[in-house]
């Protein structure tokens, strides 16, 4: 049963996950690579440390105190990892979650899906889940995520300042935060361990036209698009999700949401 978690990451998705999951009654171990950022970040529940995968140390072990270690930063370099699983072979940690990113799919110009081999095996990304899957001393969830939208991340601001949209007939794979913080939690809450899972909102409209009318919504110019029209793309599934976990979206529709 899972009741400490350690969470990897205290940025756009970490900080609200901590804040969900200690409402959920978990204790809380909470990462941050900055000095100035450790004292902001405390609270009842969340004991907050500083992490570097890059420079792991002493603390770090005190960090891996827990039964699941929730990974979730930007981070893509193998050697690091290598060496933060060795520590987690020496911890109490049984179960990881590591957030992904749908981006180690293939642009093939269908549907891509966890258990039909569509990742490239060239994606840094993708080779650091393997690490983790591969391994015997615990058991990794993958969870896949889109492009991400919601607080301080607009969709109508990604293409101001000149910025050009390019292949804007090209299908867009977004999800938004509530959907990343909820399915997180359901995974824990199932217990569905050693899986792969897609989080996408349902629909996929144009970059043309989704990023039109997320600028609309805020009063801001039209963006701009390439005279590129098209280009290879790749459309998520999230029917894993759905079937596996039984998980609704809460914004299933990108072109409905309110910010």
């Amino acid at each position: 049963m899972i009741k400490n978690i350690s969470i990897l990451g205290s940025g756009w998705l970490g900080q609200p996950l901590a804040a969900t999951l200690v409402q959920q009654g978990y204790q809380l171990n909470l990462s941050t690579r900055s000095q100035s950022k450790l004292n902001s970040l405390k609270s009842a529940n969340i004991d907050v440390f500083i992490v570097d995968i890059a420079k792991l140390d002493a603390q770090t072990a005190d960090f891996l105190t827990a039964d699941l270690l929730i990974i979730n930063i930007t981070s893509k370099d193998i050697v690091a990892f290598e060496a933060l699983i060795k520590q987690l072979e020496q911890s109490t940690v049984k179960k990881v979650i590591f957030v992904s990113s749908s981006s180690v799919y293939l642009s093939n110009n269908q549907v891509v899906s966890e258990d039909q081999q569509h990742e490239n095996s060239g994606s840094v990304l993708f080779q650091i889940e393997q690490l983790f899957q591969q391994n015997s001393h615990f058991s990794t969830t993958v969870i896949r995520l889109a492009g991400l939208i919601g607080p301080k991340r607009h969709p109508g601001r990604f293409f101001q300042n000149d910025k050009v949209i390019k292949h804007a007939d090209n299908p867009v794979n977004l999800v938004h935060l509530d959907d990343c913080l909820a399915i997180i939690s359901v995974v824990i809450k199932q217990q569905q361990w050693g899986q792969v899972f897609n989080a996408c909102a349902d629909n996929h409209p144009t970059k043309r036209e989704f990023y039109k009318y997320a600028s609309s919504s805020l009063g801001l110019p039209l963006p701009q698009c390439s005279p590129l029209e098209s280009g290879d793309y790749k459309i998520v599934s999230n029917l894993k999700v759905k079937n596996i976990l039984g998980y609704t979206f809460i914004h299933p529709d990108i072109m409905k949401i309110e910010y």
